[in-house]
């Protein structure tokens, strides 16, 4: 006698992509807008992503100042400034030690200052980055933030953009919040990073760099808010599900990031810089400048562990 096969059930039963508005809530629920004095805000969108105007960077970094950089970062999740001329590698230094000590990406070429990785880009060398991610969530601690400097760009292309997960996270429907809202999934730097590697590179990889285990909703550190944590090249599984059902749920999850209203888009000039909470947003970079040069060095912020 043959038994039936039943088909897991769906893990959403209705249209995930809505038309209309959605909710795009810029601060975390009973937060209040922050007064800036050392700063002038430009938003790029009105939740998401601003311009940060009248400072010079490669000056020291007086504590009131650095006080309206935490503010502004938590605030709007990624900012920018433009036109720092003479910003260096060891100014970068000083600016990410705004949020903490650097964290070293283990994948990642690096520069003579400590902490920094340059990611040069060209004929022979193909940007690699074009999916969406958060960095380093392979590691048990991932990274608060990145400092991100353009040392050269190309011509024209070369944009990058991020996306906001709180915004995602809220625009969940209720049933699917509910659904994941204990679930933790499985982290892993081989899908990727590996691909580049043969058998033994990674065995002695994985040595230092075992899976690990996140909330697939993290709270954040500062502000307590609700964020979804899962990206595609580093959520592997999700714990507790069959493999059809992990493999669905990623699936719809990851796509969040894809969604134009939870979104800003950067046009990249010599100088300019780019600071995100690695936690609240995922980022693209966009392959659409080869064979252009585009050159740029990076710091990640060292992490604390995710609840």
């Amino acid at each position: 006698m043959q038994t039936a096969v039943t088909n897991p059930k769906p893990v959403l039963d209705k249209p995930l992509m809505h038309y209309g508005s959605r909710t795009l809530e810029r601060l975390a629920p009973g937060a209040e807008p922050a007064t800036y004095r050392q700063v002038g805000i430009s938003p790029l969108t009105p939740h998401f992503g601003a311009v940060l105007d009248g400072v010079d960077l490669t000056r020291p970094i007086t504590e009131e100042l650095a006080e309206e950089l935490r503010q502004a970062l938590l605030e709007w999740k990624v900012i920018f400034f433009r036109k720092q001329t003479g910003f260096t590698a060891e100014h970068q230094l000083a600016l990410s030690g705004v949020w903490g000590p650097p964290e070293p990406n283990p994948f990642f070429p690096k520069t003579g200052t400590a902490g920094v990785s340059r990611l040069a880009k060209d004929a022979k060398a193909a940007g690699n980055k074009n999916i969406w991610h958060s960095d380093h969530s392979f590691m048990a601690n991932p990274a608060l933030g990145s400092v991100l400097r353009a040392v050269e760009v190309p011509a024209a292309g070369g944009d990058t953009m991020w996306a906001d997960m709180a915004a995602a996270y809220d625009n969940l429907p209720d049933d699917l919040k509910a659904r994941i809202a204990a679930l933790t999934a499985v982290h892993d730097w081989a899908p990727s990073w590996g691909a580049l590697m043969n058998d033994e590179q990674k065995a002695e990889f994985r040595k230092s760099w075992p899976q690990v285990e996140h909330p697939v909703v993290v709270r954040h550190p500062r502000s307590g808010r609700k964020t979804l944590y899962v990206n595609e090249p580093f959520s592997t599984r999700i714990n507790g599900l069959s493999d059809a059902e992990s493999r669905e749920l990623l699936d719809i999850l990851v796509l969040q990031a894809r969604i134009p209203e939870y979104q800003v888009r950067f046009h990249w000039e010599a100088d300019s810089i780019a600071i995100w909470d690695n936690i609240a947003t995922q980022h693209y970079a966009i392959n659409d400048y080869f064979p252009q040069r585009r050159i740029m060095e990076r710091i990640a912020i060292a992490g604390v562990p995710l609840s």
